[in-house]
């Protein structure tokens, strides 16, 4: 992204190349990627109308919200307002975005835009087990059973689980072990180690079914879990984060859900719904799934409890 900054306009700062190498070491892929994206469009508006990107002024990037309020979400002009403030950021000038035109701009549009965002709905326990009674003996559904299984039991985002290697694994008589490189908490790359415990019900036992997938790749290094062509040969190549997106919605309709409603993140919340549902200790569950924001649980909590604390279920109709 910093490159694409450095060369908006003949007039905008240069940023070291060394400098540019560590701020995009800074951020994680997926966030690189959207930065990028929001940038290209952003600067391509600009382009389009004779206005400069960098340094835009205040009445451009209102303007540009503006325009986007009649075909984007809400959530999607927000991150663009943030992506055209880092980049402003990075190249060491001041964000147009703290103005208060940007700032009523950006409040008015989420005032007005009074859709409702479509909330994707959870994976849930009920839902695996539902799902894994279609599933065989073949190479793809013994790793989309293995891929599904540790990715719900260790409240893994898609990317996290992608890039685990068989290195990051260690067997210990009460589960396994899996050490996180680096995940979007964590960008200094200090690691989290997460258990996955043996499941009480074999058919949904994530350690039972790493292994069954370990014995099948029989390799001890790389990727975990790869690409399979068609005719069940399985590669070596690394799972991407849509693939893993891809497997959810095709199993969606046989765990008695829609496609449309589930997404990457779809394990991940159910298994912290589930966790709470169940009773575990908040604490605990950030623990496992890496959150630092209490504020961000709040929305599974009440998930989770939405029958479980109802005062309708209370009063004794």
């Amino acid at each position: 992204m910093s490159n694409q900054i450095a060369t908006v306009n003949s007039n905008s700062p240069a940023i070291p190349a060394n400098v540019a190498a560590f701020v995009a070491d800074s951020r994680a892929e997926n966030t690189k990627r959207a930065y990028r994206s929001d940038w290209a469009a952003f600067s391509g508006y600009c382009s389009g109308l004779g206005l400069v990107a960098l340094p835009a002024a205040p009445d451009t990037v209102a303007r540009y919200i503006a325009d986007m309020a009649g075909v984007a979400k809400v959530s999607t002009i927000s991150r663009r307002v943030a992506s055209i403030s880092t980049a402003h950021k990075i190249a060491g000038l001041p964000s147009p975005c703290k103005s208060e035109l940007v700032l009523s701009t950006l409040k008015g549009i989420k005032r007005s835009l009074t859709v409702a965002q479509v909330k994707k709905q959870p994976v849930r326990v009920r839902n695996l087990r539902a799902g894994f009674e279609t599933l065989g003996d073949s190479p793809a559904d013994i790793r989309n059973r293995a891929l599904l299984l540790i990715g719900y039991a260790g409240g893994f985002r898609r990317s996290e689980l992608v890039a685990l290697n068989m290195a990051d694994i260690e067997r210990a008589p009460e589960g396994l072990i899996i050490t996180v490189r680096r995940s979007k908490t964590d960008q200094q790359g200090q690691g989290l180690r997460k258990g996955i415990p043996y499941g009480s019900n074999p058919a949904t036992c994530p350690v039972r079914a790493f292994g069954a997938w370990a014995d099948l790749v029989g390799e001890t290094d790389g990727a975990i879990f790869r690409r399979i062509r068609k005719g069940g040969v399985l590669t070596s190549e690394r799972l991407t984060d849509k693939t893993v997106a891809d497997v959810i919605k095709a199993m969606a309709p046989a765990m008695g859900l829609v496609a449309a409603d589930v997404s990457g993140h779809s394990m991940r919340s159910g298994f912290v719904t589930d966790a709470y549902a169940s009773g575990a200790p908040e604490a605990a569950i950030m623990a496992t799934t890496g959150h630092r924001s209490h504020a961000v649980m709040q929305g599974y909590r009440r998930e989770a409890n939405i029958f479980k604390q109802n005062a309708a279920a209370m009063v004794g109709l």
